[in-house]
């Protein structure tokens, strides 16, 4: 059979399904059985059967496609991507990506122009730096639109790490363990994460009613961790160290340990990300996990849910889990 000329009925026949059955694999996936919809993709894939999106969309009034817009590639990204492609595949939609060049100045503006000159139905913002036209950005109105940011938007839908309840969380751990106050280094003063991070530690210390010491200020590399650990080192009430990236928390460590310092028996520390133990064997830091994937899915399926019953802007926070291992000392005793 000319693989060019597979028809939906040459589909149906071979899996043995009514032509219906097919057009409702096709169009509708949920509303089919998973042991049916098998049968009818294996049959797909065995005749080299491929959609005609443009007739599916003249059908359904939709591509069956959602523009992902990537203004960053760091902090999880590659598992949100896969997040937002598996839910994406579950919901019966395709992606278009595009990605902010090196260099580039690219407003959401810019995003939303480029993405709505391609066949999309919704978009996708990953943003982990302001933008000069953040607050002033309106969607296309025939576009559901959702960022995955730290900061809330005026107009659009977004969906978050709890960037603030991570650092709180974090903050309560030292002061249940007996530390009287906790020191924060920063990332790049441009990162929203960062800015978030920061809010958490203050607001925790502030309810406890303890005077936050001066943060220190770091650009998420290691050296910028040590250089923070030596100051840290020749403060004698200094217990407890919060960083805001695992990278800096180890350069932290380490500029304690070159002073002669340990961990956690003199100071006590926590970072983010849960990225350590990728490089560095037995790793002792307790950090502040984030569930990209998990954001990637809820982004994907805000985006559909605004498809298929239109609705109002809406805030969405994933929460972290704090992932224990030996970096912090209880006091308490």
């Amino acid at each position: 059979m000319d693989k060019k000329n597979v028809s939906m009925n040459d589909v149906a026949i071979a899996a043995g399904v009514s032509l219906k059955t097919v057009s409702r694999v096709i169009n509708e996936p949920d509303s089919v059985r998973e042991s049916t919809r098998d049968k009818v993709h294996s049959a797909m894939e065995a005749l080299g059967f491929r959609t005609n999106f443009a007739a599916r969309s003249l059908k359904l009034g939709r591509y069956g496609c959602i523009g992902v817009v990537l203004f960053h590639l760091s902090g999880g990204a590659v598992d949100m991507i896969d997040g937002i492609a598996d839910a994406a595949e579950e919901r019966g939609f395709a992606l278009t990506m595009i990605k902010k060049c090196a260099g580039e100045k690219m407003t959401l503006a810019d995003a939303a122009r480029r993405m709505s000159q391609l066949p999309v139905d919704g978009m996708i913002f990953n943003l982990r730096q302001m933008v000069d036209d953040f607050d002033a950005f309106e969607a296309p109105r025939d576009l559901k639109t959702v960022i995955i940011t730290s900061i809330e938007h005026p107009t659009c839908s977004t969906v978050s790490d709890d960037q603030e309840g991570g650092a709180r969380m974090a903050c309560e751990y030292f002061l249940n363990r007996g530390h009287k106050n906790v020191y924060f280094v920063s990332g790049k003063k441009e990162s929203l994460s960062s800015q978030c991070r920061m809010k958490g530690w203050l607001a925790a210390l502030k309810a406890h009613g303890i005077e936050p010491p001066e943060p220190l200020q770091g650009d998420w590399n290691a050296d910028s961790g040590y250089a923070a650990g030596l100051v840290l080192a020749d403060k004698p009430d200094c217990t407890a160290v919060l960083a805001a990236n695992d990278c800096m928390a180890n350069g932290v460590m380490m500029a304690l340990r070159d002073k002669g310092l340990s961990v956690p028996d003199d100071v006590s520390v926590i970072g983010f990300d849960d990225e350590l133990y990728k490089t560095i064997p037995n790793s002792i830091l307790t950090s502040v996990k984030f569930r990209h994937r998990e954001l990637g899915v809820r982004a994907l399926n805000e985006v559909v849910a605004g498809l298929e019953a239109p609705s109002s802007r809406s805030r969405t926070l994933v929460s972290g889990v704090l992932i224990e291992r030996s970096s912090v000392k209880d006091l308490r005793a």
